[in-house]
């Protein structure tokens, strides 16, 4: 655990997960650890915490940390090194790649994660003293489209309203964004404003996900189709009583083209929803309730950015909202819904490789201007490449040189098993991380660096709504670790370059960041937070959120934006945009699925966080995809059965999840899973790069896939108090539980397989039942305190075991003699044999105590929330528990 600290206090803090930005209490407990609530006093979540948020007090353990850096040696291993021979070493490497190559074989590629301050040096030292333009972030991968649509429109990468506008929304239009579940936070207000003001919810997406099943309208439209219905809504809105001819004709431009391509493509509702996949009472449905509701909320995420065409679908929502005025007033506006804790942030010091910082460009006046602030004497000219162009520039060696910060790029991005045979092709490759295994740690780092964790850092984090707030440490830092500013200022100054990099600590790197957004500024740039050019130490320390901009005289913030017009165009007025003609989606006789990936309720990303939470991973416990009942079929598919999932570039095996809410022809997979907790589960690799034009944005929600049955004659699990080794050739999931860890596993390993298995573990002492003829083999290990060291459950395939009654002697001190009687049975001694999933992370209520409730008289899900907790706090598995009570049947 962390080092304790004297008489703990309890500390504010921000959230490190998604974009809502989530005030966070958190009281060290002495030990290391802490205990950790919502922040009522914080605007973006009033106290509220999501299942991810209210369980990271069970992730700040040392077990998986990178503890002091590493250096790759003339042997090929890594070994322990010093802080200066580390950083000697990225000096060294960096100046011989710049001596030999040029900064353009130099890159970084950043992470949403992590703090504004670091995000600034790493682009300050890249691109203003090393004079490379190759900077990037996985931010890419979930934020560009939104961040290019805006500009187009606005002229600025602004969000321009606030939360409080879903508190006052009439009509919330969520468009490619299953925020049940992956804002859940956001839709607990969505939610509240429903039950006060009677707020209609509209749910665009091919899937019925858990967000649609609350809707009161959704449209499951074909893939790609966004911008065809924004188009015919936008001609509807033209001959409305909804269009505001005042706010189109006073400060927009463009509407012509974009309503003549609108009517060409799109003139009615009929043409819509036969262009869309959709009914067309449903498209009327949704244009008259858009139409006669000026308190409108579009809120967009994944499903629109994360596409070919993402740009052109931001653009086509935000026409209808020029044409209706409904922008920057209370209540109304388009809003886009950030995928990480500090993607904005990033974006605010040119954490994008085609953005200088403050949110400047590369014309050269802009150039000149961060060249004369920062005194930098190689900065960049020229946008560098985007992420998937930058990993394909390193696989064609002419990127010699990167350093990665706080993200795991060999899972994460598309083609993936690509992007790790690049990895281990650099001249010199840096990776700041805070783990010590992933995926990316595999790929022959040359050196690596301990970076601080959640509850150590220190800085500042911009959420979807503009509104910055502090991560400030309550635990301090174990090992060797240090700030990632630190780390990159220390290497400026081996370079020769200290002068610029002598920040004392993250405040003063947010004043010199403040005081470049006011640089030259006097309005004509969205961004800008000067008035805290010269804030205090303390005044740093105590800083309350605030949305930006921040001008001189404006400490307090600015809640919207646009009401009024005020563009940063050049003539400050908005643009219409027109978009492109849709192409069909790529399928084909070789590939005639469409494969949609993206999150799940209870994980984060590669898991390297929320993997380490036993209740996090007791919902779903094993990487799936998702099958439409009439494609399963035909192939043999059942429920829970495995099956191969291939694209062109890649291929996974997954467990098969029928799901009637999928669109006939598309498969639906989540990202989380890695080469650290499954055999078979990564699905980057399938994920084709081809990306947004603009933006450079992958399509992660439409490549083309086929698939067929996995055989796997054998399955079962494995219980553990210990890591353990799975057999060759088996598919496995791992999950963390309280005590230990389980694998869910399948393949072609049978009984004798398994004992051989357990033999070779070397128990002392180990009870066996065997049935060879029936393909039963179960053991369970104990060690020489009588605790459970490990158990194997082995059967044939369909008959598979639950883990649940189990699984809580990981946790205890000895398993009693009653217990060692009927463990080989599944069970304990008077316990049922199973309890199903967990279905509340928050309150660890499985699926059969909620069964059980509604079939005792629990007829709704307050009901069930007043018996058992289920549903009270973050509310995401709100959906499922209303599932449930449709399918049980009550007791009379």
């Amino acid at each position: 655990m962390n080092a304790p600290l004297a008489s703990p206090p309890s500390v504010k803090t921000t959230c490190p997960y998604c974009g809502v930005g989530c005030g966070v209490k958190a009281t060290p407990d002495g030990l290391g650890g802490a205990l950790v609530e919502g922040d009522a006093a914080h605007p973006a979540n009033l106290g509220r915490l999501c299942s991810k948020g209210a369980a990271l007090g069970e992730t700040v353990g040392l077990d998986t940390r990178l503890l002091f850096p590493m250096v790759r040696g003339a042997d090929g291993a890594l070994a322990r090194a010093s802080w200066d021979a580390a950083l000697d070493r990225i000096a060294d490497g960096l100046q011989g790649v710049r001596d030999a190559h040029g900064p353009g074989a130099i890159a970084f590629y950043l992470s949403g994660q992590l703090l504004t301050e670091d995000y600034y040096a790493a682009n300050k030292l890249a691109k203003g003293f090393l004079g490379t333009s190759h900077v990037d972030t996985n931010s890419r991968l979930c934020m560009s489209s939104s961040v290019a649509g805006h500009k187009r429109g606005f002229g600025s990468d602004t969000v321009p309203g606030s939360y409080e506008d879903l508190d006052a929304a009439d009509l919330i239009v969520l468009v490619g964004s299953n925020t049940a579940w992956c804002h859940p936070v956001l839709f607990r207000r969505m939610e509240a404003a429903r039950t006060a003001r009677g707020t209609k919810f509209i749910v665009i997406d091919p899937r019925r996900t858990e967000t649609a099943a609350e809707a009161d309208l959704h449209l499951p439209l074909a893939h790609g189709t966004d911008a065809l219905l924004f188009s015919g809504l936008l001609a509807h809105l033209a001959q409305s009583p909804a269009f505001d001819a005042a706010y189109v004709r006073e400060h927009t431009t463009g509407f012509d083209a974009a309503l003549a391509h609108a009517r060409a493509v799109a003139p009615d509702a009929a043409a819509t929803a036969r262009a869309c996949g959709l009914d067309v009472a449903d498209v009327a449905r949704f244009f008259a309730l858009f139409a006669d509701t000026a308190r409108t909320v579009t809120c967009y995420s994944q499903g629109v950015n994360q596409a070919v065409a993402g740009t052109d679908k931001v653009n086509a929502i935000l026409n209808c909202h020029f044409a209706t005025g409904r922008m920057g007033r209370e209540g109304m506006g388009p809003f886009s819904l950030t995928g990480q804790p500090n993607a904005m942030g990033g974006r605010e010091v040119g954490g994008l490789a085609n953005q200088l910082a403050a949110h400047m460009g590369f014309s050269p006046e802009e150039v000149d201007r961060v060249r004369r602030f920062w005194d930098a004497p190689h900065m960049a000219t020229r946008e560098g490449h985007k992420a998937v162009d930058l990993f394909a520039a390193i696989g064609r060696g002419e990127i010699k040189a990167l350093w990665v910060m706080g993200t795991n790029p060999a899972v994460s991005l598309p083609e993936a098993d690509g992007v790790r045979a690049a990895l281990k092709g650099l001249d010199l490759f840096v990776l700041s991380e805070n783990v010590a295994v992933n995926d990316t740690t595999l790929c022959h780092p040359h050196v690596m660096l301990p970076a601080a964790a959640w509850g150590e850092k220190d800085g500042t984090v911009t959420n979807s709504e503009r509104r910055i707030s502090r991560q400030r440490p309550f635990l301090a830092p174990p090992g060797a670790v240090k700030p990632n500013w630190w780390a990159l200022a220390q290497v400026a100054a081996r370079l020769g370059f200290g002068a610029a990099f002598t920040w004392r600590g993250p405040a003063d790197i947010f004043r010199e960041h403040a005081a470049l957004s006011g640089f030259e500024n006097a309005g004509s740039r969205d961004f800008d937070i000067s008035a805290f050019a010269e804030l205090s130490d303390a005044a740093y320390q105590d800083f309350a959120p605030v949305q930006w901009p921040a001008p001189p005289g404006r400490p307090e913030g600015t809640p919207r934006l646009f009401a009024d017009g005020g563009y940063f165009t050049a003539d400050r007025r908005a643009r219409f945009v027109a978009p492109a003609e849709i192409k069909a989606a790529p399928a084909s006789d070789a590939f005639p699925f469409l494969l949609n990936t993206g999150r799940i309720r209870d994980q984060w990303h590669t898991m390297t966080r929320t993997g380490l939470s036993p209740r996090l991973g007791s919902h779903i416990l094993a990487p799936f995809v998702a099958v439409h009942p009439d494609d399963a079929a035909p192939l043999g598919l059942v429920e829970g059965a495995l099956a191969r999932v291939s694209s062109a570039h890649g291929a996974a095996v997954l467990e098969v999840k029928i799901d009637a809410g999928q669109r006939r022809g598309t498969l639906f997979a989540p990202i989380h899973w890695s080469e650290a907790t499954s055999s078979h589960g990564r699905v980057g690799p399938l994920v084709h790069s081809v990306n947004d034009p603009l933006s450079g944005q992958p399509d992660s929600k439409a490549t083309p896939a086929t698939l067929a049955p996995y055989a796997a004659p054998f399955e079962g699990f494995v219980l553990s108090r210990r890591p353990l080794q799975m057999p060759q050739g088996l598919w496995w999931a791992r999950a963390a539980l309280e005590g230990g860890f389980g694998w869910r596993m399948a393949g072609s390993l049978g009984p004798d397989d398994w004992a051989q298995w357990v033999k070779a573990e070397g128990p002392a002492d180990v009870a066996e039942l065997v049935d060879g003829p029936s393909g039963l083999y179960r053991a369970a290990a104990f060690d020489g305190d009588g605790r459970l060291d490990f158990a194997v459950f082995v059967g044939t395939a369909g008959r598979r075991v639950a883990w649940d009654a189990l699984k809580g002697l990981l946790a205890e001190d000895t398993v009693s003699a009653a217990d060692r009687r009927t463990l080989l049975a599944g069970r304990r001694a008077g316990a049922a044999a199973a309890c199903g999933p967990l279905v509340c992370a928050c309150f660890g209520v499985p699926r059969d105590a909620i069964v059980g409730a509604i079939r005792a008289g629990a007829h709704d899900a307050a009901m069930v929330g007043e018996k058992l907790k289920a549903g009270t706090n973050c509310g995401s598995c709100l959906p499922e528990i209303r599932r449930l009570l449709a399918e049980t049947t009550v007791s009379a």
